[in-house]
C-alpha cells in the first residue's frame, strides 16, 4: 500500500503493519490509523505517521532508551482497551520535541503512546503521577545514565 508521509515522501507499507488507536490521538481524535517509520538507521528514532494525513507525524523514541528507571503502570482499562496479555507485548513510545541543537529535544514521558505489537492496537496513555513531563530533555537524562 502506498501512502504519503511527511518526512519520506511516497511509501510503500505493509498494510499489517497499520496501528490501529480506536479513538484517535488527544487533538487529533479523527485519525486512528497510523505507521511506524525508521527515521535513522541506528533505530534510536521513528516516525509515527498517519496512513491518512500526510502532515501528521510524530517523531517517537522508546523512553527507556534514555530514562534508565521510566515507570509505567497501566490501568486494568488500557490493558483491556489493548487486549495485554503479556508484559511483552507491549511497546511504549514517546513524542518527541526536535529542537536545533538536538541535544536540547524533549519527549512527552507524561503521555506515552503504549503499542500493543501483537494485535497493533494503540493509544496514548497519559500518566497520572507528576513525576514525569511533556517535555524531558531526553539527552540530559541520557548524559545522566552514562556518568553513572
Amino acid at each position: 500500500m502506498q501512502i504519503r508521509t511527511k518526512y519520506f515522501g511516497e511509501t510503500e507499507i505493509n498494510p499489517e503493519e497499520t496501528i490501529h488507536f480506536s479513538q484517535g490521538l488527544p487533538g487529533f481524535l479523527q485519525e486512528k490509523q497510523f505507521v511506524l517509520l525508521g527515521l535513522e538507521e541506528n533505530g534510536f528514532f521513528q516516525v509515527l505517521q498517519s496512513t491518512v494525513t500526510e502532515q501528521l507525524a510524530f517523531v517517537v523514541v522508546n523512553p527507556f532508551l534514555f530514562v534508565e528507571d521510566y515507570q509505567l503502570q497501566l490501568e486494568d482499562t488500557v490493558l483491556e482497551q489493548l487486549a495485554i496479555k503479556h508484559e511483552q507485548d507491549v511497546m511504549v513510545l514517546a513524542i518527541v520535541t526536535v529542537k536545533d541543537p538536538l541535544a536540547c529535544s524533549t519527549a512527552n514521558l507524561q503521555a506515552p503512546i503504549v503499542i500493543n505489537h501483537t494485535n497493533k492496537r494503540a493509544k496514548q496513555y497519559i500518566i497520572k503521577s507528576q513525576h514525569y513531563t511533556p517535555r524531558e530533555t531526553i539527552f540530559q537524562q541520557a548524559e545522566k545514565k552514562e556518568v553513572e
